[in-house]
């Protein structure tokens, strides 16, 4: 029935308008919200992908398509000044209205095909990628931890070259990862202030902006000492230092306090699921509705979400520029969905309703220069929202969306199919008695080690004889977990699909179980899936010296959603030096 509801809407807003169809149309009698203010039973005019003319006193030219926009409130589409992108994220983050994206930190190749799509005029379905392409990091630092190349400096004299590489990439903007660990429950590099004063310097210099992810009082200092132009977190250790509020209103920066992703990590829960939302609900996918559902494992020691809503309310105040980003998609957020969460935290901060708006329209547009959207005005781009209602009442009007448009176009607004990828089969994966690792499905095992991302973790396996249960054969798995990154790893990953991380759907499983003996102590499996992107799931299990049976439920994993499962590691570790196990008899059952 929601189904039934969302299609109805689509059809009476006159969805067929598409610029591809009529190049001029209009949308009238409806309330705008241009990014600043709000004009009451104005007409908009699109020509061609662009406004044409606003306001009450205008007409929609003669055989223009009308949508009728009584009772509703046309926004100008949102922008999330805090996500990374792959995959399909853009179309997703479009589906909610947001149709730009900042982005903080993807793969550079990624980034560059958006790119081109964008300056080829076909990226009318998805949100427009803004990004800082890789992030400036230390070895071993916040962001090292995805396994994918990242290119890290160490000190003051790296900053230039490393600035000019990224422009060179194409990145957009200069992020800085000032992060020592407190918000991750566990102590990492991170840069020194001298280098983060230099990368500051050296994107000064290529007339870049330079934002820093900062979520500690005290690496807020640094970056504020460094002058970057804004905090891309607001923390959550401590309430917000005046003298701090004070420095930052003074250097005239921005915030962008990713409020929604600081509920997860402070452990705070949200008075209502987006999953159940009347109107957001039906559009998400299965695996939106799992990533929504998860929560951050550990650390946050101390973080407190009060401070946040303190913090946020204090910097509003000073008159402070505060941007809404959701830093989808970690655990709790979705791509777009999560944009209207953000807003409505920011109004429980104290923001007005219209500086909640321009939170996600002209503030992040003017912040990040964006001269051509973020407002319903004359020569602007046509990327619009239409709701039901008036959020300026009710922020959360801002969910019932009847329309999207991006570059005068109107967006696909359909859910993702539930099940995407083929599923694989129950039983076991591998029992390793004939010798060889010769999986049941998929690519099979490989060994896999953290050197990609800078460690020197090292592993060995081989088929072993002598099984659990008396039977033949088993995997031995061995190695040392090293210190050249702060996430190690080493152990036997089994790809379950085609090819490394190819996604298959084993949703129909509710444990993973297989047998173990080793040298006493801990270790982990390690489960990668689509929807968490480069972010795994992990849990740990003992070993002993004898064989025994280890059953491990799916839903212990967080924010694990099966049905796009893309690799399951056995590692060593947690803690650092040599390790050595077993395992054999591996089933999803």
């Amino acid at each position: 029935m929601a189904m039934i509801r969302v299609l109805t809407l689509c059809a009476l807003a006159g969805l067929a308008v598409d610029a591809a169809a009529a190049q001029t149309w209009a949308v009238a009698g409806v309330r705008v919200f241009d990014g600043e203010a709000v004009v009451e039973r104005a007409t908009v005019v699109v020509r061609d992908g662009r406004i044409a003319a606003v306001g009450p006193a205008v007409q929609a030219p003669v055989g223009a398509e009308i949508v009728d926009g009584t009772g509703r409130t046309l926004l100008p589409g949102f922008i999330d000044a805090h996500a990374h992108s792959w995959g399909d994220a853009l179309h997703r983050a479009a589906v909610f209205g947001t149709t730009t994206v900042l982005d903080m930190f993807t793969e550079v190749d990624f980034a560059a095909e958006q790119r081109r799509g964008q300056e080829a005029g076909e990226a009318t379905d998805r949100a427009d990628l803004v990004s800082a392409g890789s992030a400036a990091t230390a070895p071993g630092g916040h962001g090292t931890q995805y396994g994918i190349p990242v290119p890290t400096l160490t000190a003051p004299e790296d900053a230039a070259s490393w600035v000019a590489a990224r422009v060179a990439e194409g990145s957009d903007f200069i992020k800085i990862i000032v992060e020592d660990g407190t918000m991750l429950g566990m102590p990492i590099p991170t840069l020194d202030a001298p280098t983060v004063q230099a990368l500051v310097e050296a994107a000064r210099d290529h007339g870049k902006l330079a934002v820093a992810h900062a979520t500690s009082v005290g690496a807020a200092r640094v970056a504020l000492a460094a002058q970057v132009h804004g905090l891309v977190h607001v923390f959550a250790d401590s309430a917000a230092p005046p003298d701090l509020v004070a420095q930052a209103a003074a250097q005239g920066i921005f915030l962008v306090p990713t409020m929604t992703v600081l509920e997860s990590v402070t452990g705070h829960s949200p008075e209502g699921d987006l999953s159940n939302d009347p109107d957001l609900g039906p559009l998400l996918g299965a695996s939106e509705r799992s990533q929504l559902g998860a929560a951050f494992s550990g650390g946050a020691a101390g973080a407190d979400f009060d401070n946040v809503m303190q913090a946020v309310r204090a910097f509003h105040e000073a008159g402070v520029p505060i941007l809404a980003g959701t830093d989808a998609p970690n655990p709790g957020t979705a791509h777009g969905a999560t944009m209207h969460r953000e807003l409505e935290l920011l109004a429980a901060a104290g923001l007005s309703a219209e500086a909640v708006l321009a939170a996600a329209t002209s503030a992040p547009a003017a912040a990040f220069g964006l001269a051509d959207r973020g407002r319903i005005a004359p020569g602007l781009r046509a990327d619009m929202m239409l709701v039901e209602g008036n959020p300026l009442e009710d922020v959360r009007a801002t969910r019932a969306i009847v329309a999207v448009w991006k570059e005068g176009h109107a967006v696909d607004r359909v859910p993702p199919a539930e099940t995407e990828h083929a599923p694989a089969a129950l039983g076991f994966v591998d029992d390793f008695d004939d010798a060889e690792t010769s999986a049941a499905y998929g690519l099979g095992w490989q060994n896999s080690i953290d050197d990609l991302a800078g460690g020197n973790s090292t592993v060995e396996t081989a088929v072993g004889a002598g099984g659990a249960q008396e039977t033949p054969h088993h995997l031995a798995i061995s190695g040392e977990i090293g210190d050249g990154f702060a996430f190690p790893w080493a152990g036997a990953m089994f790809f379950p699909g085609p090819a490394p991380f190819a996604p298959v759907d084993l949703s129909a499983a509710s444990e993973l179980v297989f047998w173990t003996r080793g040298e006493p102590g801990a270790y982990r499996v390690v489960m990668f899936c689509e929807s968490l992107g480069q972010v795994p799931s992990m849990v740990t299990f003992e070993a002993t010296e004898q064989w025994r049976e280890v059953v491990l439920p799916l839903s212990s994993f967080p924010g694990l959603d099966a049905s796009g499962l893309t690799g399951v590691l056995w590692s060593g570790g947690p803690d650092l030096g040599a390790f050595r196990f077993a395992i054999d008899q591996v089933e999803f059952r």
